[in-house]
């Protein structure tokens, strides 16, 4: 049985190419600006324009998956989507924020 976290992986497309598409986008809104210059070239920006979109989403599965874990380590089972469980999640989120030390916004999970 998959559970909903998985389900949305198998909805979306290819991460890489969300990251490509978002990596030029970026990059045109770099180049467009007045207040940005390039010191290397496009495609070296947008490459780690890449890199550094990769390793986000890299930190944020292997945060969702310490807060999944220890919501399901809990004594009481605790049903996904259910008000318990969304407040355990957007605390636990948090605190791994903080413990990775990244900042982040009062309320920065939108969830679907």
């Amino acid at each position: 049985m998959s559970n909903s976290y998985e389900d949305f992986h198998k909805r979306c497309a290819s991460p890489a190419k969300k990251i490509v598409r978002l990596s030029h986008q970026i990059t045109d809104v770099l180049v467009e600006s007045e207040e940005v210059e390039f010191v290397d070239d496009r495609d070296t920006i947008r490459q780690q324009v890449v890199q550094i979109l990769t390793a986000t989403l890299k930190d944020e599965e292997k945060i969702e998956l310490e807060v999944r874990k220890r919501i399901t380590s809990q004594k009481k089972e605790i049903l996904e989507g259910s008000e318990e469980w969304e407040v355990l999640h957007k605390k636990y989120y948090q605190d791994e924020l903080r413990r990775m030390g990244i900042a982040a916004a009062p309320d920065d999970r939108h969830r679907s």
